[in-house]
């Protein structure tokens, strides 16, 4: 989230006034309020940490900042010991603006790929494409990544058939793309891997907007962070780093080391946690053993 700061803001009479250290405690506050969309409120012990005393002083006597009990007929009633950032709301948008403007995206985003799907249906059905994007057989795939081999055997000693993919070429036949001979044409909107849907769609009902154009090898690595800590605990995490990101990140790849770095359940941890637990994260099944394995298979060698 963007704080808004007036290009007058460096020569307004009172900021000359309030001298360097105050403005520039003030312009920390302001993007302290825009980043945790208080609609300009700031709490005492935020605003004491920032700032000194005396500047803080000196910014409320030239009306930058509101105390408790304050009388500016524009500006919120901030709490006992907070303050509240003189006209913030004119020059910024509010919480209720900003959720709603996500909304909308994460509402664009879906007919987006409505869309798309559509449309690829429709081209698929057709009597012309029917022959032409019928599946071909293929019996080089591995079962373990659902991908051709393009690496050869006499290198690697067949072991990482299907490990290197051509994102450019995705292979309507699988969830993470491939080099089937008869590949279909390029969507508009990235491929999404159908087991890693529901994250996809739950961080866009967040409003947390990013591409989704990842290599293979991070869809399997999503894959198995899904299965491994749930999609409301990814997204959790991913509201946090979200919240806390300098810039707005525009990738899922973004918040990949993070959710990769989720701890584990210690051994021994009961499988059904008391009603009032929130567990972190199920036991890891056999299906994610096998998904990370590779993962790490294809790390080692330089491939992922």
């Amino acid at each position: 989230m963007w704080s808004k700061l007036d290009d007058g803001f460096h020569s307004h009479p009172k900021i000359r006034r309030a001298g360097n250290a105050a403005a520039g405690l003030l312009a920390r506050l302001i993007s302290y309020a825009g980043q945790h969309l208080t609609d300009g409120a700031i709490l005492g012990a935020v605003a004491r940490d920032y700032g000194t005393a005396p500047q803080l002083r000196k910014l409320v006597a030239l009306g930058l900042l509101h105390e408790h009990g304050h009388a500016c007929p524009r500006c919120a009633q901030p709490g006992a010991g907070d303050y509240v950032v003189h006209d913030f709301l004119v020059s910024n948008p509010s919480r209720e603006q900003v959720h709603a403007g996500r909304g909308k995206d994460a509402q664009r985003k879906r007919q987006q790929r409505n869309t798309s799907s559509n449309r690829e249906r429709n081209a698929f059905d057709s009597p012309t494409n029917q022959n032409r994007t019928a599946p071909q057989p293929d019996t080089e795939s591995n079962p373990g990544f659902g991908t051709e081999a393009q690496v050869s055997e006499g290198r690697h000693g067949g072991r990482l058939a299907g490990a290197r993919v051509d994102p450019t070429r995705p292979d309507p036949s699988t969830s993470y793309g491939g080099t089937n001979k008869q590949a279909g044409p390029l969507p508009s909107e990235p491929r999404i891997a159908e087991p890693v849907r529901p994250l996809v769609d739950a961080m866009t009902e967040a409003g947390l907007i990013v591409g989704w154009e990842l290599m293979p090898a991070d869809w399997l690595l999503l894959q198995a962070l899904v299965e491994r800590c749930t999609v409301p605990v990814l997204v959790e995490h991913a509201r946090a780093a979200w919240d806390g990101a300098r810039q707005r990140p525009r990738s899922a790849r973004y918040f990949l080391p993070g959710w990769r770095s989720l701890p584990a359940i210690p051994e021994g941890t009961p499988s059904q946690p008391a009603a009032n637990v929130v567990p972190l994260r199920p036991a890891t099944t056999s299906h994610t053993d096998h998904l990370l394995a590779g993962l790490a298979l294809l790390e080692q060698e330089g491939l992922a």
